[in-house]
């Protein structure tokens, strides 16, 4: 049953006050009415549901709904028995459909699908959206792809870019714009000619019921492509070579612990460095927007650097005694980089914010912070070899905890210095 829009506003009305029959009136209503009706629900109406509602009614929502949000809502569902369910019956969900998607090249799963993005509803705000970025980056550390459900089916992204100069109450659907799909029941062979023949630089992933699976990436499948070693793709993401999917929870958890807490450690000091300028952040909320772009900037910058040195390790070229004029090139490179991109983003922060200092602070951590991403890419894979280990193990986690720390260093330290 579809609802024109006074019903549906109606009802939402109902649902998002102190009504009893919250639950029936929910339950009532047809698929993807409900998908509708709960992205835009407040978050504690959404969690009132998810508890009281059955199974059968939750379990379809979730699935439709981003991994990050699902996973958030069942972890205040208050029966462990039913909580337990769902992380199970989601799990298995998205294993069945990466697995049916590449079928016998299921271990390139974890290093070939993303799953960094929110869904958020074609009626949305740009308040609201906002309010599900921050979110998501406070908790994952990252600025997550925005991709658009209408009645619970796929139409499309949201630069994040495009925005950062609109008002709070600007509908989100005026910023839509198309992105290319292959339904997980294709072969991988059609996702590679969308990127080889059309230069894509990512595709979504559907299912069966226009339901986003994951994201692929063109760098992600031309390593795919390549055929990478077992034991470069094992090593890059901190498992151990030997790991097999019949070993036991025991053996897993043994091969990977380490570097997960490598991760944690150094999540919490790209954190912590943050806390150190939380008064600055408060005075000017306006930094948080720059923020992740600066962080973002760097993180990408190193991981060309990277790329570039794990080539020149593979063929002999660089070596731990061979390293300071490549060094000096990257630096080179980086700060030149960082001028041409601080310029642009300088140039927008004035525009948009009419503050000549804050696009003077924004532009200048650029330089820096692009100068500090080709000085960690460098070393870390050079350093990584010298002790013996493969050039990429788990060198991003290294790389990225650099970018971050000094990046937000530099950003909010100068922001403390001229604007605060």
């Amino acid at each position: 049953m579809t609802l024109n829009h006074k019903e549906f506003q109606n009802i939402l009305t109902v649902l998002s006050g102190k009504s009893k029959q919250k639950s029936a009136l929910f339950a009532k209503q047809s698929f993807s009415v409900q998908v509708s009706l709960f992205q835009v629900l407040p978050h504690h109406v959404q969690l009132s549901l998810i508890n009281d509602l059955s199974e059968e009614v939750v379990l379809p929502i979730l699935k439709y709904l981003d991994p990050h949000t699902s996973y958030k809502l069942v972890a205040h569902v208050k029966n462990k028995q039913k909580r337990q369910s769902y992380i199970k019956k989601l799990q298995e969900d998205m294993n069945k459909n990466t697995q049916k998607f590449f079928g016998a090249s299921g271990e390139y799963v974890s290093h070939v699908l993303s799953f960094n993005y929110i869904l958020v509803s074609f009626d949305s705000t740009i308040k609201d959206v906002a309010q599900t970025i921050d979110e998501y980056y406070q908790e994952v550390g990252d600025i997550p792809e925005i991709f658009v459900q209408r009645d619970g089916v796929f139409v499309g992204e949201v630069s994040f870019y495009s925005l950062i100069k609109e008002r709070n109450n600007t509908k989100l659907k005026r910023f839509i714009s198309p992105v290319d799909t292959v339904h997980f029941q294709d072969s991988i062979d059609k996702l590679k000619k969308v990127f080889l023949k059309y230069k894509k630089k990512k595709v979504v992933i559907l299912d069966d019921h226009e339901s986003i699976v994951g994201i692929v990436y063109a760098d992600d499948i031309l390593r795919y492509i390549a055929k990478h070693t077992t034991h470069a793709l094992y090593d890059f993401a901190g498992v151990e070579t030997s790991e097999d999917v019949g070993d036991s929870v025991r053996a897993k958890v043994k091969n990977r612990y380490q570097w997960l807490i490598v991760n944690l450690a150094t999540a919490f000091l790209a954190a912590w460095v943050v806390s150190l300028f939380e008064n600055t952040l408060q005075s000017l909320v306006l930094l948080a927007i720059y923020l992740p772009i600066v962080a973002g900037m760097g993180g990408n910058a190193a991981t060309q650097t990277l790329a570039v040195m794990v080539r020149g390790i593979s063929r002999g070229e660089v070596d731990i005694k061979r390293v300071k004029k490549p060094l000096i090139r990257e630096i080179k490179a980086g700060a030149i980089n960082g001028l041409i991109n601080g310029i642009v983003v300088a140039i927008v922060a004035f525009w948009f914010n009419s503050n000549a200092l804050l696009g003077f602070v924004v532009g200048v951590s650029m330089v820096l912070n692009l100068v500090i991403a080709a000085f960690f890419g460098t070393l870390v894979p050079v350093i990584m070899k010298s002790l013996g280990k493969d050039p990429a193990t788990s060198a991003t986690i290294f790389i990225t905890t650099a970018t971050d720390v000094f990046g937000f260093f530099v950003f909010l330290g100068l922001a403390t210095l001229f604007l605060v």
